[in-house]
């Protein structure tokens, strides 16, 4: 039977549409999550952008009444003052030398946890345990406990040997600061690390082995390529966090001797001289170096996540 155009018309209005997606039922659904985003808009983008607005103004505390704009005089300050630069200097030492000394040791822990010996799982719980340390606890730990020069455990320890007593935070002031932020960030990069290593291909491996392959060769590379990315994470991970860092240098050296950073410089301009206007201006300029190491972050972790993919 032959089937007309009109008839076919008509069957395919007849037919039912395609319902459009339900708007109301996806509002619905995100709902619950708009208390949490609004409050982390009112917690954390208001306060940034009253501090921008700051930022451009010659305000100090003292005197409320007397600000003006001045544009972008205060980030030019920030950049040419010397103490101010010094302080972004300082910044950078700190959070390099930090990042580099964590991931070496924590892939040389990682490598040696990675490994099956009796009680291991008791030994990973207090490799982590300095991690899960308050920041200023850490830091009055190292300047208390390790670094006093009368009572310390270092000077003790020396003392027994017949060494010397140096003052360890007067002598090392950075030197000091950095020690007790690598103590507290190894066990982190410990943990991104062994987490690398756990994922390695252990077919590939036993494949180099039969073939000869040393140790070395195999970490040299298989292991290491391989751990490229998780190096890279945890290194832009511990920047982002290292570069914001206020706690120790303002518990062991309270940002003398040459060890004040840009977060602490902050404090001083803000708390101290009451400068409020070359506060805000430093402040953004720590916000903008962290988003700029985050972004970096947030591509190395999407990237690992698609090998995972690609590899299920």
């Amino acid at each position: 039977m032959t089937v007309t155009a009109p008839a076919r018309v008509a069957a395919a209005t007849a037919r039912p549409a395609i319902r459009p997606p339900n708007r109301m039922r996806a509002w619905v659904t995100r709902a619950p999550l708009l208390p949490a985003l609004v409050f982390m808009i009112v917690v954390t983008q208001l306060p940034f952008v009253a501090t921008l607005v700051f930022s451009f103004f010659d305000w100090n505390a003292l005197y409320p009444k007397d600000r003006h704009f001045t544009g972008i005089d205060n980030y030019r300050q920030v950049l040419t003052d010397p103490d101010l630069r010094q302080s972004v200097w300082t910044t950078i030492v700190l959070t390099v030398t930090v990042v580099l000394a964590s991931l070496v040791l924590g892939l040389a822990v990682a490598l040696l946890l990675n490994r099956k010996f009796r009680g291991r799982g008791l030994v990973r719980t207090l490799m982590i345990a300095p991690f899960l340390v308050v920041p200023v606890a850490a830091s009055l730990l190292w300047k208390h406990v390790l670094y006093n020069p009368e009572y310390g455990l270092l000077n003790g320890l020396l003392h027994y040997v017949g060494g010397p007593q140096p003052d360890w935070i007067s002598d090392n002031p950075l030197i000091a600061v950095e020690a007790s932020l690598v103590w507290q960030w190894t066990p982190f990069m410990m943990l991104i690390l062994l987490a690398g290593l756990q994922s390695r291909d252990n077919e590939q491996l036993e494949a180099a082995r039969v073939d000869g392959a040393s140790d070395w060769q195999v970490f040299r590379y298989l292991t290491l390529p391989h751990l490229r990315r998780y190096l890279e994470l945890g290194g832009l991970l511990g920047s982002i966090y290292i570069v914001q860092n206020f706690d120790a240098v303002f518990t062991i050296t309270s940002g003398g001797l040459g060890t004040a950073n840009l977060p602490y410089t902050v404090y001083q301009s803000f708390y101290q001289a009451h400068e409020n206007g070359l506060a805000s201006a430093a402040g953004v300029v720590v916000v903008i170096g962290s988003i700029i190491i985050a972004t970096f972050a947030l591509r190395v972790v999407s990237s690992l996540f698609r090998e995972e993919v690609s590899r299920a």
